[in-house]
């Protein structure tokens, strides 16, 4: 088959990647798409990334490092302007990662002793409704084209993993419980969250959890800070002996801190022909070692590429 130039391949990408098998183009022989994920990243132009607001950045500076959070106001508004204010006020500050349960989460805030009085949470709300979805009207969505388990359909919206279903006739819209999602613990009660109990997932997509409890972000670096935690031996991975928590030294809000002490990062735009390369890079494996395609691939399994922004 004729090769075409990479100014011509790309020029006809957005058409091509949701086949399976490659498209037709005028007065072109067919193309199959494949490059790899990475090859495909090296095309990338400055308008395929975003650089995260930093007034939507949690920095968690453990002894190990930093773990970088994105918060996702478009879901969880009122959740995520609680966290905002107890960030500001260094309300976890100095308290633990208290719990590590193996394939699940891991948990940080304030756990006291049976009657003892928790840390003050300052001009923080103690109380907020339960924001496990919005209406997806006037929702961005840009869908996958595979059909998912837990919801009428999934793909990405705001760049972050996300469900919706407008069956019904009142659409709803919600983050999705993948590696690395960023939710509000609560007790039994719908509206028992406030922000100050977090938790990270860290095993297998636990989608069950999709509309039953506030998501309110995800981790977009350090996540091997967390996933590597010791497993708690006490019921849900909490640990028995307090000398096993991992202290954390702060939790500060990226805007909060001197630019010069930020950590640079871009995210690859999740509404562009090239991310959907990307997804169709990772649902359909050509190289080499790959014997058959999949063709299909499932919302928690597309890592939205994160990356230092190159010199210059």
């Amino acid at each position: 088959m004729r090769q075409l130039s990479r100014h011509a391949l790309s020029a006809t990408l957005a058409a091509c990647v949701l086949a399976l098998a490659g498209c037709a183009t005028s007065g072109a022989p067919t193309i199959v798409e494949t490059r790899s994920t990475q090859e495909l990243l090296d095309t990338s132009t400055p308008a395929d990334w975003r650089t995260p607001d930093p007034a939507n950045l949690l920095y968690m500076d453990l002894d190990g490092g930093r773990v970088v959070i994105e918060l996702a106001p478009v879901f969880a508004p009122e959740h995520v302007a609680n966290i905002r204010t107890l960030a500001r006020g260094g309300f976890w500050n100095g308290l633990t990662l208290y719990r590590s349960q193996d394939n699940f989460v891991v948990q940080f805030g304030d756990i006291t002793e049976e009657g003892v009085p928790g840390r003050p949470i300052g001009s923080a709300r103690a109380r907020l409704p339960a924001e496990f979805d919005r209406a997806s009207a006037g929702l961005a969505f840009h869908a996958l084209p595979d059909p998912d388990g837990w919801a009428a359909q999934v793909g990405f919206a705001d760049g972050f993993p996300a469900a919706r279903d407008d069956r019904s006739g009142n659409g709803r819209a919600w983050l999705a419980h993948c590696y690395g999602t960023l939710g509000a613990g609560r007790d039994m009660a719908p509206d028992s969250s406030n922000g100050t109990e977090l938790y990270v997932v860290i095993g297998q997509s636990p989608r069950q959890l999709d509309r039953n409890i506030t998501t309110v972000g995800r981790v977009l670096q350090g996540m091997e800070l967390l996933s590597v935690l010791p497993r708690g031996t006490g019921p849900l991975g909490f640990y028995e002996d307090p000398r096993q928590r991992t202290p954390i030294r702060r939790i500060r809000l990226a805007s909060e801190v001197p630019a010069a002490e930020r950590t640079p990062l871009q995210v690859l735009r999740t509404d562009t022909p090239l991310f959907d390369a990307v997804v169709e890079s990772r649902r359909n494996r050509r190289d080499d070692w790959y014997v058959q395609p999949a063709g299909h691939i499932d919302l928690c399994n597309i890592s939205v590429p994160v990356r230092t922004p190159p010199a210059g």
